[in-house]
């Protein structure tokens, strides 16, 4: 989906009460429409959550996304994610 799109999305969320954190793969996007919390990855377009087969390196990425959810709102908040080697 859409960076610009997702991120819209989530600001709706948030102003309905629903907590969300969007995973960005461009940065300047996520800049720009500054969504309520994001995390911005360093990853190809399709891959998220980083190389396919990397379970330790994906889970990285998710427990950097759910403990930005614990940050309070409203926002904006964009934390850049740095994988480890």
């Amino acid at each position: 989906m859409c960076s610009q799109t997702v991120s819209l999305v989530a600001a709706e969320c948030e102003r309905q009460g629903i907590t969300t954190v969007a995973i960005q793969l461009l940065k300047l996007v996520a800049e720009a429409v500054a969504p309520p919390r994001a995390l911005w990855v360093p990853y190809a377009h399709g891959y998220p959550l980083g190389r396919p087969h990397d379970a330790p390196g994906q889970r990285a990425v998710l427990r950097a996304a759910l403990g930005i959810a614990t940050v309070p709102g409203p926002g904006p908040l964009l934390i850049d994610f740095a994988p480890t080697p």
